[in-house]
């Protein structure tokens, strides 16, 4: 067995690393050389019973994700594949080295969270994900039981740059050619977008690029790499309107996830962006499925209906969203998480070909940002309220109590979704990755989602 000289892991440890649909946690205490080494024997294991030989491996610029990157290729190799070693990526150009070779791949990033994390996003040849029900299951049993030793000679190691292919081949599937000149600002948040925005934005000619923290620094000395908490799009809100930009764009850590601001400097809702790229795709496939996760506005299926479209709701995590792209055989999908996927970049999801795509629609007209996004934003939102408790279950039983009054439905697709007598809804759903439960509301006025955030966290937080 290729077994390091630790502890005997058991599932129930393994579980406050091995999440939904990747595996996470902070370096040094759940996540180890190690442990890692292992992850790549058990995933290398079974992915050369899948056919493979080769896996591509990428980082981002984490002080630890170097020496991780290089533990897991060591497990891969021990299991006779050979591994790539891609250096400094995005994830969705780890995502294109997968789809472009036909081969598997780890990504070594914890994304948005801060510097202590770190961990690995595994998927199969095409980019196709691994999940807890595709995959990290049966790693987990390995890591557990011990990875079945392999026989034959070890891999080898050897190094390549993607980041050229990756870029011409984006420009490709959204082309600005023809588009009106464009001023963007990009806050790249010490993230991956650093590297990946100057090769993809910084070379098209229509566009002027102004940058904010394109520095590679996994200690993110300006602020966190979440765009998705507001606090952290301050600088790029108040940079786009000093600099007269047209729209700015910010990425998370790993580049995966975009989120867009208007030339005021105010935030576009990823709602509104899922919609205008729906309706790109739908132009050119009339009467397409799209898919679209549980929290997104209910604007989005209502655009998707009104061009055409059919509309398929799902709940929230890539590796679901992935599956369902493929069995649906859905154009696009997108997350209120602001997380976008594309059939025509092997079902993955990519920051920056939805930042492409809005600059080519902004560009292909003369309207400004903050009146273009207007068509797409039809209800007011909460955005995600996250709240820390020890009783997930109970506490969501008790907020659909507390408002069965007023209550015309629910469902369980994922957490608890409740649809109320005036049109307004909320989710309510643990975290897949951390211990939170986490509030979504949409309402016709902000007086209305005011209320009812009010009544449900009084009951949640208790």
């Amino acid at each position: 067995m290729t077994s390091s000289a630790h502890s005997p892991r058991t599932r129930d440890g393994l579980a406050s690393v091995v999440k939904a649909y990747d595996v996470r946690g902070v370096v040094g205490e759940g996540i180890d050389a190690d442990l890692v080494r292992d992850t790549g024997a058990a995933f290398g294991n079974l992915m050369r019973a899948e056919g493979a030989s080769t896996v591509v491996i990428g980082h981002d610029m984490r002080p630890s994700s170097p020496d991780l990157a290089d533990a897991f290729a060591a497990g891969v190799t021990s299991q006779g594949l050979d591994a790539v070693q891609l250096g400094l990526t995005s994830t969705d150009e780890l995502y294109y080295a997968s789809g472009s070779l036909d081969c598997p791949g780890a990504m070594f990033t914890a994304s948005h969270n801060p510097a202590k994390y770190n961990g690995i996003k595994m998927c199969r040849a095409g980019a196709r994900p691994v999940g807890q029900d595709t995959g990290l299951t049966e790693i987990v049993d390995m890591l557990v039981d011990g990875v079945p030793p392999y026989q034959g000679a070890a891999g080898t190691v050897t190094q390549k740059d993607v980041l050229g292919d990756y870029a011409s081949y984006l420009k490709k599937l959204v082309p600005l050619d023809g588009i009106r000149p464009l001023t963007v600002t990009v806050d790249a948040g010490n993230g991956m977008g650093g590297l990946t925005a100057p090769a993809v934005l910084g070379t098209e000619p229509s566009l002027t690029l102004h940058d904010l923290y394109f520095e590679l620094d996994g200690t993110f000395p300006n602020h966190e790499a979440n765009p998705l908490d507001p606090k952290n799009l301050v600088d790029l809100e108040k940079y786009t309107v000093e600099t007269g930009s047209d729209i700015g764009v910010a990425f998370d850590g790993d580049a995966d996830r975009c989120f867009i601001v208007d030339e005021k400097g105010e935030a576009v809702s990823p709602s509104a962006i899922c919609a205008m790229i729906a309706e790109r795709y739908l132009e050119q496939n009339p009467g397409a499925t799209i898919i679209h996760n549980l929290i997104t506005s209910k604007a989005v299926p209502e655009i998707i209906r009104e061009h055409g479209g059919h509309p398929v709701r799902t709940r929230v995590g890539h590796s679901f969203i992935k599956a369902r792209m493929a069995e649906e055989h859905a154009v696009f999908g997108g997350e209120h998480s602001a997380h976008y996927y594309f059939s025509d970049f092997f079902n993955a999801d990519s920051g920056m070909i939805a930042a492409l795509h809005v600059l080519a629609t902004l560009g292909a007209g003369d309207r400004p940002l903050s009146e273009l996004k207007k068509q797409y934003s039809r209800y007011e939102a909460s955005g995600e309220i996250n709240s820390r408790v020890d009783d997930q279950a109970g506490r969501t039983a008790a907020v659909v109590r507390a408002f069965a009054d007023e209550t015309t439905s629910t469902d369980d697709l994922d957490g608890v979704t409740v649809e109320l007598a005036d049109g307004s809804w909320f989710n309510v759903r643990a975290s897949n990755t951390e211990p939170l439960l986490r509030l979504n509301v949409e309402a016709p006025t902000r007086a209305r989602i005011d209320e009812i955030v009010a009544k449900a966290l009084g009951v949640i937080r208790g």
